[in-house]
């Protein structure tokens, strides 16, 4: 399956500003081709690459005042490379975190989802964010957390898997945050879905099941969203004039030249939430 993904970012600077994106595909992800590029009217910025320790790829500079413009696109081809989660990274996806409280949960989730395991659990956990939680763009703010979000029954995708992660945890389960595109997402947007560790593999749960979790293309990966800021910035101000994000599957023309419908995989009503899906 090949995929396409884009991001435009327009930045307004109000001074020399340290930046620090992570809007790249992730290192470990089958890139075809890929371009990113940081300008600022003739100048051209060539960012420092930081590699995490869970291949999520940070690009940092320092921005002088004016108006700068970020753009990517990348095309992927095939499955993404899986590698050994280690001991200390389970216990740490197990911890509670800034935006999910497992510990101030633990009590819901243990009356909620007792006696369930493995994939029972998964489903279960999926199934109850998916049905409590009303899509509600503009109404939560980006300090709220898993607690906020099970409180007032409404968020977007950062909060569905911030209380996603939270219940897992609460239930000794291993859970992270992952950033990343998503082709058929509507609205499109930078995308956040969990993963839990069931059985030594990550398993890709979306409460929000607005993509088909086929497609996502990973971005980011850590405690949860304060790890997978798409910009975060120190030392002055900075504005987001403007953000554009997209992604597609390329279709296969044999099966779809003349239809104007999603390729399957990009097709958000063709994902059976059901099943363990791993992030392609």
């Amino acid at each position: 399956m090949q995929r396409v993904v884009t991001a435009q970012l327009d930045l307004d600077l109000g001074a020399s500003v340290d930046l620090i994106f992570q809007i790249s595909a992730a290192q470990q992800v089958p890139v075809v081709s890929e371009s990113l590029t940081f300008t600022q009217g003739d100048r051209v910025y060539t960012p420092t690459e930081i590699v995490d320790q869970s291949g999520s790829r940070l690009h940092r500079l320092t921005g002088e005042p004016g108006r700068v413009e970020v753009r990517y696109e990348a095309t992927v081809e095939g499955q993404m490379s899986t590698s050994r989660t280690s001991d200390l990274e389970a216990i740490t996806y197990l911890r509670p975190s800034r935006y999910c409280q497992s510990d101030e949960v633990f009590s819901q989730a243990r009356r909620q989802f007792k006696g369930l395991h493995g994939q029972d659990l998964i489903h279960a956990v999926s199934e109850f964010v998916a049905t409590s939680t009303t899509y509600t763009p503009g109404l939560s703010h980006g300090t709220d957390s898993a607690v906020t979000t099970l409180m007032t029954g409404q968020g977007v995708c950062r909060d569905y898997a911030h209380v996603v992660i939270a219940l897992l945890r609460a239930m000794d389960m291993p859970a992270r945050y992952t950033a990343c595109f998503a082709p058929g997402l509507r609205p499109m947007d930078f995308h956040a879905v969990a993963e839990a560790y069931f059985d030594g593999t990550w398993y890709v749960i979306d409460g929000t099941r607005l993509a088909n979790r086929r497609s996502l293309v990973r971005i980011a990966t850590g405690r949860d969203a304060s790890d997978c800021a798409f910009l975060s910035y120190h030392g002055g101000y900075v504005g987001l004039k403007r953000l554009k994000v997209d992604a597609w599957v390329v279709p296969e023309e044999a099966a779809f030249e003349g239809l104007e419908t999603l390729p399957e995989a990009a097709d958000p009503a063709l994902d059976d939430f059901v099943e363990l899906v791993q992030l392609a």
